[in-house]
């Protein structure tokens, strides 16, 4: 994938000076950013922010759950904007977050089930969806095993496989890849590698080292401000541009 991409790329997310209000004021400001997709390869966008409201607005603006304040934002395709824009969206987006709430017996199979009930295909379809992610990402051995027994890097791969598994074409990570060890991030950034051949990521993080393992490009944000980018060794695309402060909280 990072050999290179096509020389007609599709756009799947564009924000352009977009901005996000929480309670407290202005989570997102002026940020500004790229994420392309190609026939031969998908792209995948990194960005370090901490735990707090920029992170959540950020996944909430991606994923189609809250509108943009102002500026412009397009992800695949449509319109953020717009309500239709945003709804379109929330059908074709995944979410992988370290955290959840699930029964203490509830298994692996089970947490990627109910996931699975957000594919428009038949019930069993969606039961050979299910087989098919669970043994791509490893977790065959695990399926019956319940979450709260389950190593804590099975959890994280099992979070991965519900949210791609009714095959999102943006798939989100946020706070995957929190307090795990240096091995443990590199067998997770493998895994995330092989989800990007099928679908566009953007992974949210508090610091680049996790992102660089598997990420094109990485990009800094501070109190909702864009403030940089870190490359990893080959670099196939540019993602960011820097906007000047102008709105206070």
């Amino acid at each position: 994938m990072r050999s290179g991409h096509a020389a007609t790329a599709i756009t799947s997310v564009l924000s352009a000076g977009v901005g996000a209000r929480d309670a407290a004021g202005y989570a997102i400001r002026l940020a500004t950013f790229r994420l392309e997709q190609s026939e031969v390869g998908r792209a995948v966008l990194g960005i370090v922010t901490p735990r707090s409201a920029a992170s959540a607005s950020i996944v909430g603006l991606l994923s189609g759950r809250i509108a943009p304040a102002y500026g412009e934002l397009r992800v695949l395709g449509r319109d953020m904007t717009t309500q239709a824009g945003r709804a379109d969206v929330r059908r074709r987006v995944g979410i992988a977050r370290r955290g959840g709430r699930v029964w203490p017996t509830t298994t692996v199979r089970k947490v990627v089930e109910r996931a699975a009930r957000r594919s428009a295909s038949p019930s069993a379809d969606r039961t050979l969806l299910v087989a098919a992610i669970l043994d791509k990402l490893a977790l065959m051995p695990w399926a019956e095993v319940p979450l709260s027994a389950a190593p804590d890097l099975v959890v994280r791969r099992a979070r991965l496989a519900a949210a791609c598994v009714h095959e999102p074409s943006l798939l989100i990570i946020d706070g995957l890849f929190d307090n795990l060890g240096v091995r443990d991030r590199a067998i997770l950034a493998g895994v995330i590698t092989e989800l990007e051949r099928d679908m566009s990521v953007v992974a949210l993080e508090r610091d680049a080292d996790s992102l660089l393992l598997f990420c094109d490009q990485v990009i800094m944000l501070d109190d909702g401000i864009l403030l940089g980018r870190a490359s990893p060794p080959t670099p196939v695309h540019e993602l960011s541009q820097v906007a000047p402060l102008d709105h206070a909280r």
